[in-house]
């Protein structure tokens, strides 16, 4: 350790850019990670947070809420399944809110409709506000998004293409749906909202897109027996079948790899050129005595050193950039990722620089010596 941060202060330049290099490729990982876990989160943050273990949709439907269509009859069915806890059903779909600005102007807001059993575990916990009631069906909850668009506790705000009104009763907390606001009705009026064409019921009595099951002792192929036409998942399953989460989070995984091969092939190409450059001196002092294992950890020093002060810099700058960014911009830091990612690039580095340490074992005295002027 001593020779290597001695070498380090006496050729700064060269290991700064090195330096450089790294803290840009530990901020661009940590930025991408953060954008790639707001993005999930405002596709999927719904699913993430509700208190379900299981998730019980129509079998066919690929863990999709837009492709499944159950009865809500069911619920009672389930709860006399072994390890089934609680049930209650769910459904969803997206519209638009339409608030009124002036005598000549609307201001449109993408939301997702999705409802609940009021009092169900499927409701979250009011922010600011009350909850759901069963005796007020037109009285939302709504994600608190919803306040950066001007609405208030209270409101009143149209959906598009219907004759219904929804009136704010609370707002809730980190609740998005497909990208969009989620805002929670009573089932029966959702319901009103989804199958209010004829027909679009297809028949089956109370109709919900899937049933949420509590109960961590459940045995999907059990529920699947038992109700015929159904497919039973878990929860992270369904959090997978929400319409484009997989591409999305399958790209930006595919880019993190990309950066740590890069981050790889960087930082060892650096230090085997530099080894290589100092051949000579490795093998001077190897035939004045050191041995391989003491000019190995001197490299493997100087690896740790530099890539510790780099990822600790680059996560300086990604705590920095997240305070500078606009609140609507969906980057989302999180503490375990942050140490796991800057786990992997200081062990991708200590691994690269074997190449280096290989080099140091084949260097020949004899033959440094030879080259010395």
């Amino acid at each position: 350790m001593f020779l290597a941060w001695k070498e380090m202060r006496r050729n700064k330049t060269r290991f700064l850019m090195i330096g450089i290099m790294f803290v840009l490729i530990s901020w661009l990982v940590f930025i991408l990670a953060g954008l790639g876990n707001g993005l999930t989160t405002l596709a999927a943050s719904t699913f993430k947070n509700m208190a379900a273990d299981y998730v019980v949709f129509e079998k066919g439907s690929q863990a999709s809420m837009g492709k499944s269509l159950l009865s809500g009859d069911l619920t009672d069915e389930l709860l006399k399944i072994p390890g089934v806890e609680a049930a209650s059903p769910m459904g969803i779909i997206m519209g638009s809110a339409v608030r009124k600005i002036d005598d000549s102007h609307e201001a449109k807001l993408d939301i997702a409709i999705i409802g609940i059993e009021p009092g169900s575990f499927l409701e979250p916990p009011v922010a600011e506000g009350t909850g759901l009631d069963a005796g007020r069906p037109t009285y939302a909850i709504v994600n608190e998004t919803m306040k950066d668009e001007g609405y208030e506790r209270g409101d009143t705000f149209a959906l598009d293409g219907t004759s219904v009104s929804l009136t704010i009763a609370g707002f809730v907390r980190n609740q998005t749906y497909n990208h969009v606001t989620a805002v929670f009705i009573p089932i029966d009026q959702w319901r009103e909202l989804a199958f209010a064409a004829p027909g679009s019921d297809k028949g089956i009595r109370n109709p919900v897109n899937a049933i949420m099951l509590q109960g961590k002792a459940i045995d999907p192929e059990t529920v699947n027996e038992r109700l015929p036409g159904t497919e039973t998942v878990t929860r992270a399953q369904a959090v997978q079948g929400i319409a484009g989460y997989k591409e999305e989070s399958g790209t930006i995984m595919m880019m993190l790899g990309f950066l740590f091969v890069i981050s790889a092939f960087i930082i060892g190409v650096f230090f085997y050129v530099i080894t290589l450059q100092k051949s000579n001196q490795f093998g001077i002092m190897k035939a004045i005595g050191a041995r391989n294992g003491f000019l190995g950890k001197a490299v493997i020093s100087q690896v740790f050193i530099l890539s510790l002060l780099s990822i600790v810099t680059g996560v300086l700058l990604t705590y920095g950039t997240a305070a500078v960014l606009p609140e609507g911009m969906p980057f989302i830091l999180d503490t375990t990722w942050m140490i796991a990612y800057s786990l992997i690039l200081l062990a991708i580095a200590l691994l690269s620089a074997l190449a280096s340490v290989r080099t140091i074992v084949k260097v020949d005295p004899l033959q440094a010596l030879g080259r010395v002027e």
